[in-house]
């Protein structure tokens, strides 16, 4: 496919996803190929490349007779990180936070006190790396610097877990600190609380103190929560 092909590709599909999301397709309706094909002005063949997609995070169905359908909510992929930044991006958004947020304070302290054991001198002067980066970009509205420090310390907390199943839910909790971002769901400036609780996280991980590690990032989780209150009511 080429360069141009790939983006009506992804035109294509992030606007069905975000319809299909939103609940403009409701459950059981026709998402009517060629109408899509013609909205577009695209090919058939790229109507048939988002189908596809849609189909492997389980939002629409292909019958016979039938045609592309949408599934119920509760068949969704929703830990796929495409349908949480669709969802992010819609009138839901306050609800999925909730929940993806919950998720992750259900996780992430296991995920710290096992990292707290298992991590490497790498992985720990990696977190040291980020906290310091978080520390530097947390004043002055530098939200999107201080983005990519939170994102790559939390997926280094959960790599060092040594679980991989925790591993995996990185791009989760990537999307959910980028939506919270880019959709004004954060403070102009990061609570200077949770970063001094980031940076005692690190230096728990790296003293090998798994409780203490385990607190610090639920009170992250919940401090988290208590700022969705809010910001997203």
């Amino acid at each position: 496919m080429t360069t141009e092909g790939r983006g009506l590709h992804t035109h294509v599909l992030d606007t069905l996803g975000l319809a299909i999301t939103a609940g403009e397709y409701p459950q059981g309706s026709v998402v009517r190929t060629d109408e899509v094909a013609q909205r577009f002005d695209v090919s058939r063949t790229v109507v048939r490349e988002v189908v596809r997609v849609l189909e492997s995070m389980h939002l629409v169905e292909s019958r016979r007779r039938v045609g592309v359908t949408v599934r119920p909510t509760e068949e969704w992929n929703v830990y796929d990180p495409r349908v949480i930044r669709w969802r992010l991006a819609g009138t839901d958004r306050p609800r999925q936070l909730r929940s993806l947020t919950t998720l992750r304070s259900a996780v992430e302290p296991v995920a710290a006190g096992l990292a707290a054991r298992h991590a490497t001198p790498e992985q720990c002067a990696a977190l040291t790396e980020q906290t310091l980066g978080m520390v530097a970009t947390s004043r002055g509205g530098r939200l999107e610097e201080y983005l990519v420090h939170d994102i790559a310390f939390h997926r280094v907390v959960l790599n060092a877990s040594g679980n991989e199943m925790f591993a995996r839910l990185g791009d989760v909790v990537a999307e959910v600190l980028t939506g919270r971002t880019q959709h004004q769901v954060m403070f102009p400036d990061p609570d200077p609380a949770a970063v001094t609780l980031h940076v005692g996280v690190a230096e728990a991980i790296r003293a090998g103190d798994a409780a203490r590690a385990e607190e610090l990032t639920r009170e992250i989780a919940v401090g988290a929560l208590h700022e969705l209150d809010v910001l997203a009511p």
